[in-house]
């Protein structure tokens, strides 16, 4: 049986599942939005708001209108590509977020295209040299980064690098109006070192427990006394069977970079989807709030579907049955 047939079946499947988690993610963002307290238009408008004006709102956000109609209407707008109207500004959520969503794009792709690579190969030489010092070394180092928050990180490279002993780099990430993150590299030093001392940790520990493991087994004995070559034993049998559960914690960490970059991107002032979120939290923006919640979760989603298909074609031993037939 030709493998596209059951990859295309199995690709289905995680895109039905993947639908049915975003719509369950839209009813919650909707209703965690409808249940805040106080009045939506007072707290957009503030207490100084005339009557008229507060009707007004409410009519735009169609607030006189039951909560299953209000739903529908924002999800319909959704498909529909209409995000709707920022309450803060006159201009359409899109517009807003557009710019953020390309910095923070921009950031993470910087962040794995270093980190992973560099966690990858620190796992795989941890591994070979199991034990020993730099195993050690490197081991202890990597459990005194994953023990800091991310925040702290920030700070004192900031310190170090921007401020107090050094002042090779801008401590801010600021952005000007209508300018991209790409015209001032610089500010991009600072918070992609940081998320990558943060990812490093968990990437690098699943490489090296998952090789270790590998390069224990049976086949892999078998191949050594054969007389494999280390570097073809190590690149053609050992990793393909010790990469798939990295590619999984790659997928949930950049799951986690794309809700937890809010916090760099707030300790940086760097212009990203987070520091939109952050900022339309304050101003109680509802519908931003709504499309970057539901933006981060289909990221999310998107992100694990990926890693799935990712490790099952890198894996034989977890493709089914009619995979593995000619």
């Amino acid at each position: 049986m030709s493998l596209r047939h059951p990859l295309l079946g199995f690709l289905g499947r995680r895109l039905l599942l993947g639908a049915l988690a975003l719509l369950l993610v839209s009813i919650v963002v909707f209703a965690a939005t409808q249940i805040l307290p106080g009045d939506a238009a007072r707290a957009v408008l503030g207490r100084s708001a005339t009557p008229e004006r507060l009707e007004a709102l409410r009519l735009q956000l169609h607030l006189d209108r039951p909560a299953l109609t209000q739903y529908w209407i924002w999800l319909s707008g959704l498909f529909a590509g209409d995000l709707g109207t920022s309450l803060v500004t006159p201009q359409s959520v899109y517009q807003l977020a557009a710019p953020r969503i390309a910095n923070s794009f921009s950031l993470l792709v910087i962040v794995g295209a270093i980190g992973v690579p560099l966690a990858i190969a620190f796992g795989i030489a941890a591994a070979i040299r199991h034990n020993r010092p730099f195993d050690t070394g490197v081991s202890v180092t990597a459990l005194a980064m994953a023990a800091v928050p991310e925040f702290v990180i920030g700070i004192g490279l900031i310190i170090l690098f921007a401020t107090v002993v050094l002042h090779w780099l801008p401590p801010v990430s600021l952005v000007f109006p209508g300018h991209s993150v790409w015209d001032t590299p610089r500010i991009l030093v600072l918070p992609t070192l940081t998320l990558v001392i943060a990812v490093f940790p968990y990437i690098f520990r699943m490489m090296r427990s998952s090789m270790i493991e590998v390069l224990e087994s049976e086949y892999i004995e078998m191949a050594r006394l054969k007389g494999i070559a280390q570097h073809r034993l190590i690149l053609r049998h050992a990793l393909p069977n010790a990469i798939a559960p990295t590619v999984q914690v790659v997928a949930l960490t950049f799951a986690y970079l794309a809700g937890g970059v809010v916090v760099v991107e707030y300790v940086f002032g760097f212009p990203g989807i987070g520091q939109g979120l952050v900022n339309a939290v304050f101003t109680r923006d509802i519908p931003m709030i709504q499309f970057i919640t539901v933006l981060l979760a289909a990221f999310y989603v998107v992100v694990n579907i990926i890693a799935d298909v990712i490790a099952v074609l890198v894996t034989p031993k977890l493709r089914p049955g009619e995979w593995r037939k000619p």
